[in-house]
């Protein structure tokens, strides 16, 4: 089942939390909601669900307008932050209560209900855990129980609200890759909402980046980390060095760097902001031109990747991240200056949407 919102807006008070945003999801496509906190994600997310109504704006399930809709009616599982499981019954009863609360004439019998909740435990890897109470599990374990819980109703779409949230790094990880093989097997259109980035680029097959009630842009993770359509989403994918300047005749003078700037050519002089991740930086010894002196102030070690602090002699924090290899060749020491250099910068005009 697609889903399809169309110009939904939503205010709360005099908080406009979402404005006139459109978006669609393909059947069985996997899509993130990123943003940060207050961009209007979740907000969105209960709208799709029927647990919220749009001031304006329709949403379609499978080409039908769902908008006014009643929740229960939708065929869409919910999977909450905090799990919301019951705490008095076992973790077999929380996956079967949805089948058992069924009206009469919809109402499983009790050998079809006995089957289906323990193939989805058997889904989740908990088949072994249908006697202990939530109280008796770890948070991984209850966030996959609330899983099976909103997957016994069988719905057409699965929407998670930060579903890893709640949960330490390690168990993130390990549920993230879980998530993955799950929905690969069973390719359920499904929607999560979370504000980590790294979860969504690992996740989603498509990702949509929220800011301010809007979306700022929308494509697979390569897309909007490769090519950043502005510089919020630049700014918001991960750690970014910032160098204010100005372009001019297709160059751009940021500060004591200068990079060619095709794409700003023809224009007439005016402010620009380039941003580089610390990847896209390379540290030297020699003055090779169109770069800058920094000295180093902190140098972790520490895994695959190093960490270099420097400061430039105004005073501006610059991090470098350098392979094994590069850094086994440079061998930097704290204290050290050396010479900074762009392998690659995205320059970005004030309020420039590309």
């Amino acid at each position: 089942m697609g889903i399809e919102v169309r110009h939904v807006s939503k205010t709360f008070g005099q908080f406009r939390s979402l404005d006139d945003v459109s978006f669609s999801v393909a059947s069985g496509e996997l899509v993130a909601l990123l943003g940060p906190s207050g961009s209007g994600k979740t907000t969105l997310l209960r709208i799709i669900a029927g647990l919220e109504q749009a001031d304006a704006g329709t949403v379609l399930l499978e080409d039908s307008d769902a908008t006014h809709v009643n929740a229960r009616d939708r065929g869409v599982g919910f999977v909450f932050q905090h799990y919301a499981l019951f705490r008095h019954l076992t973790v077999f009863e929380n996956v079967a209560f949805g089948l058992r609360v069924r009206p009469r004439g919809r109402r499983p019998t009790e050998a079809v209900i006995q089957e289906k909740v323990h193939k989805l435990l058997a889904l989740v890897q908990l088949d072994y855990l249908g006697k202990r109470y939530p109280r008796q599990l770890s948070g991984g374990q209850r966030q996959r129980v609330a899983l099976a819980r909103a997957l016994a109703v069988e719905p057409n779409v699965l929407l998670l609200d930060e579903p890893f949230g709640a949960l330490d790094a390690k168990v993130r990880q390990e549920l993230r890759r879980w998530l993955r093989r799950l929905h690969e097997d069973i390719r359920l259109t499904s929607v999560f909402v979370t504000h980590d980035q790294e979860e969504a680029l690992e996740l989603a097959d498509r990702v949509v980046i929220m800011n301010q009630g809007r979306i700022e842009q929308q494509g697979s993770p390569e897309e909007v980390f490769e090519r950043p359509a502005t510089a919020f989403v630049m700014n918001f994918l991960g750690s970014v060095n910032i160098f204010h300047g100005r372009v001019e005749d297709g160059r751009a003078f940021l500060g004591p760097l200068a990079v060619d700037s095709p794409e700003h050519a023809g224009q007439p002089p005016q402010p620009a902001t380039g941003y580089a991740r610390p990847h896209e930086l390379d540290l030297g010894r020699a003055d090779t031109g169109g770069g800058l002196w920094a000295r180093i102030t902190d140098l972790n070690t520490t895994g695959a990747v190093v960490k270099v602090e420097l400061t430039d002699d105004e005073g501006r924090l610059i991090q470098v991240q350098l392979g094994r290899d590069a850094y086994t060749e440079l061998l930097p020491t704290a204290g050290e200056r050396l010479y900074v250099t762009l392998k690659r910068v995205r320059v970005f005009l004030k309020d420039e949407k590309p």
